[in-house]
């Protein structure tokens, strides 16, 4: 069967309105692939006159590899000029988005597939340009137009969220100092899927970006999930005061667990003067104290009450134990109106003052946030949806090898995490 070639070559590039010109080999044994569009008529802009050409400028773009070799399509554009001298229209190069968007070095069926490799698979942007053959700055800055035109674009992206969850994460560490700089998830956490995010870990840009949204996406939603932090609190108590505010339970266990080892570090230097060391007893014993209490089986149990004698003269250790049960024990009660009772009864007991000062602060740290902590047993939302979608950035940033700029963290990051419509792809170009 005979094959007409210039059909092939329509059938693998995809672009049935241009004319092949030639074929080539260029240097490194790159691909050439020399194009020009199908010659129509075209007038003026301005007046209308048919235009002229004044040159034919030759384009070279960056497609897609062609039987495992780098390619390249190379246009011959066309440099229109008015030939009418008294018109304001000097000259002007002929577009066609479907080999490429204006300024773009790669043509657009090879920068939506580098966009989708890039975005929704988590591929290394050093991967994609090394199959391309080219540098590692063109191919990311037209995910990133690409990018920011699809999520533009995606007016249904963010739809009616009613639970809203905030975290921070750690972006970059810059610096001779490694200067560290956080960035703000904002979470739908009954979607699980990113929102946006914001520089920084403060109130301010929280409070930006749900300005930004409008009066009625604010007022949709029901519940904010948080760590214990105080700036994300005034986010929810300012802009959707309306809303339950629900401790994240995870959270709120760390925090006991940290008093409890910080409580451990301060008698071990107190009573034997040094860190830790496998022969102490406190040392021995630091991985049974983060155990549930009920996941201590009759061994476990007696090994710990042993270590404690030993290393814990005064028993302050041991009370900052207990106080970690009695936190993790307010999960147990299924009534709200319970829960707070307990929270608020065990914050004033721990601020006794023959306590250790570990449990003295977690007491005062319990009753800062017994209506966030009780709030849970009504909602049954955390933020385990928000450290999820994390944990999808943090697979991000280990493709990128870290990120310097805050644009590309959060393009990426929303088109692996936000969820967009994919579809649009194919009708987006970057201006």
């Amino acid at each position: 069967m005979e094959t007409d070639p210039t059909r092939a070559l329509v059938w693998m590039i995809g672009l049935p309105d241009i004319s092949f010109l030639a074929v080539e080999d260029g240097p490194g044994g790159v691909g050439k692939i020399h194009v020009e569009t199908v010659t129509r008529s075209v007038g003026c802009p301005s007046c209308g006159v048919p235009a002229q050409v004044k040159d034919r400028p030759l384009v070279e773009l960056v497609d897609l590899p062609l039987q495992g070799r780098p390619c390249r399509l190379v246009w011959h554009k066309r440099r229109w000029m008015c030939p009418d001298g008294d018109c304001s229209m000097a000259s002007w190069t002929e577009e066609d988005d479907q080999i490429a968007g204006p300024r773009q070095l790669l043509t657009s069926r090879s920068a939506r597939w580098a966009t989708l490799q890039v975005g929704k698979h988590a591929r290394s942007v050093n991967e994609v340009a090394g199959e391309f053959g080219c540098d590692w700055h063109t191919v990311n800055d037209t995910v990133v137009a690409y990018g920011e035109a699809l999520l533009e674009a995606d007016d249904d992206r963010i739809g009616e969220v009613t639970v809203l969850g905030l975290d921070e994460v750690l972006m970059v560490r810059i610096g001779p100092f490694h200067h560290q700089h956080f960035s703000t998830q904002l979470v739908d956490v009954r979607a699980g899927q990113l929102l946006d995010i914001v520089p920084g870990r403060g109130s301010a840009e929280p409070m930006g970006w749900l300005a930004e949204q409008g009066r009625a996406f604010r007022d949709r939603i029901e519940f904010g999930t948080l760590d214990l932090s105080g700036p994300y609190r005034h986010v929810f108590e300012v802009m959707v005061p309306n809303a339950t505010l629900v401790a994240d339970p995870f959270h709120v266990c760390k925090l006991a667990n940290t008093k409890l080892d910080e409580c451990r570090r301060r008698v071990q230097n107190e009573t034997l003067g040094h860190r830790g060391r496998k022969s102490d007893p406190l040392y021995r014993c630091r991985r049974l104290l983060t155990k549930a209490k009920e996941r201590l089986d009759d061994q476990g149990s007696e090994k710990l009450k042993g270590l404690l004698r030993a290393g814990d003269p005064n028993g302050d250790v041991a009370t900052c134990w207990e106080a970690k049960e009695a936190v993790r024990e307010s999960y147990a009660h299924a009534d709200a109106e319970v829960a707070l009772e307990w929270v608020t009864q065990l914050g004033h007991d721990l601020q006794d003052k023959d306590y250790p000062i570990e449990a003295r602060s977690l007491g005062r740290t319990l009753i800062r946030w017994r209506h966030q902590i009780a709030a849970w047993h009504l909602a049954h939302v955390s933020n385990g949806p928000t450290e999820a979608v994390n944990n999808l950035i943090k697979r991000v940033k280990r493709a990128a090898f870290g990120f310097t700029s805050f644009r590309n963290y959060r393009i990426r990051s929303l088109l692996y995490a936000g969820k967009p419509n994919w579809d649009l792809l194919a009708t987006v170009t970057p201006r």
